[in-house]
Formats: C-alpha cells, sequence, structure tokens
C-alpha cells in the first residue's frame, strides 16, 4: 500500500537501483516523512529507543545531518509507475579503518515484502564499490527475529553478542552484531552494471 505523505516529486534522483528498489539522496523536503516514520512504535521497538523525538527537534538535526560526513540514502519503492520514497539507509563510517556501521529504517507500509533486504543489498553494493569500505556492520536487538533475516538475506553474519545491552518490550535483551566483508559480497552488483554492463 502507498501513502500519500509518501508520494516523491518527479524524477526523484536514483544513484542506484535494482528491481525493486533504489538508493536515492537524503532530501531536507521529506523531513516531516521521515520523521513520521521515526515515530512508529514498532520501528522504536526495535532500535530500543524509548522515546519519540518532535518535529520541530527532527528539523533541526536534519541541517546537521545534511552537512555530515554519514552516507545517508533515502530507499524507494521502484515497483510502481514511479519511485515512491519509504525509507533511509545510513552508512556512519570510520575512514581510518575504512569499516562503517549501518542502520536502515522502512516506513511501516513498506515493511514485509523483502524491500529491506533489497535495499541493504544495494546499500552494501555502494559501500564496497564506490566508498570502498573493506567491512560493514550492524547491530540488531536478538528478538528481532525478522531484522536478523532480513539482513542474513543482504549478505550479513553473525559477528557476536553484546550480552544485556538492549532493551526489547520492557525486557532486557541481547544485542547481536553482524557484518559483512567486501571480499564475501558476490553476485549481480548493480554498481558494476552501471560502471561495466558486460560484467554487472
Amino acid at each position: 500500500m502507498r501513502s500519500a505523505t509518501t508520494s516523491a516529486s518527479p524524477d526523484p534522483i536514483l544513484w542506484i537501483k535494482g528491481d525493486t528498489c533504489g538508493l536515492g539522496p537524503f532530501r531536507s523536503d521529506l523531513v516531516e516523512t521521515y520523521w513520521r516514520w521515526e515515530q512508529d512504535p514498532a520501528l522504536l521497538v526495535g532500535y530500543g529507543r524509548q522515546v519519540p523525538e518532535s518535529l520541530e527537534a527532527r528539523t533541526e538535526g536534519m541541517a546537521h545531518q545534511l552537512r555530515g560526513e554519514n552516507v545517508r540514502f533515502t530507499v524507494y519503492d521502484v515497483g510502481g509507475a514511479e519511485p515512491v520514497p519509504v525509507g533511509v539507509a545510513t552508512l556512519l563510517p570510520d575512514h581510518r579503518v575504512r569499516t562503517a556501521e549501518y542502520v536502515v529504517m522502512l516506513a511501516p507500509e513498506a515493511r514485509g515484502r523483502g524491500l529491506g533486504s533489497a535495499a541493504t543489498r544495494l546499500v552494501l553494493d555502494y559501500a564496497f564499490h564506490v566508498v570502498n569500505l573493506r567491512m560493514v556492520w550492524l547491530k540488531v536487538l536478538a528478538p528481532n527475529v525478522g531484522g536478523v533475516k532480513a539482513y542474513e538475506r543482504a549478505g550479513f553474519r553473525a559477528a557476536g553478542t553484546l550480552r544485556e545491552a538492549g532493551y526489547w518490550l520492557g525486557q532486557v535483551c541481547d544485542e547481536l552484531v553482524m557484518d559483512a566483508l567486501a571480499r564475501d559480497f558476490t553476485g549481480p552488483s548493480a554498481v558494476r552494471a552501471l560502471v561495466d554492463p558486460e560484467r554487472g
């Protein structure tokens, strides 16, 4: 289901795209849309956050995010007549060691359709072939079984456990660390296809 509040402006910029989703730049004109997604209770539980954020605070934070060194993407559903924004994905790089932490957020109406895995796969493709990172890692609360499976489908592997590091529905829980290495990234590459269509 597509929400009217997430309709894109004509011809949004897409840096790379796959069969079901694409990645474009972070957009200041979508701050209210991003904020609405971030206040969804299921997302707050999944991130282990306890309190929502005001739109005013989110708007102030947007200016800082747009100037920062992190690599931020708007995730688009490209399965319809025109691309529709459905999420945000972020790489928080440590350029000294060529690694980055990964964070993704999908709109409630976009979940359960494989877009999270597809977007994560595209972000890894971009990370390894454009940003030239050697490893990307993430943290996910252990009870978030759906999230863990989605990350595994995209190419992440279990790397360790932070015991009792988070909360899930009011209960202490473990936090899992997962990683993906550039050398393990195999299969089709949207970036390679743009640069060298014969090898993509």
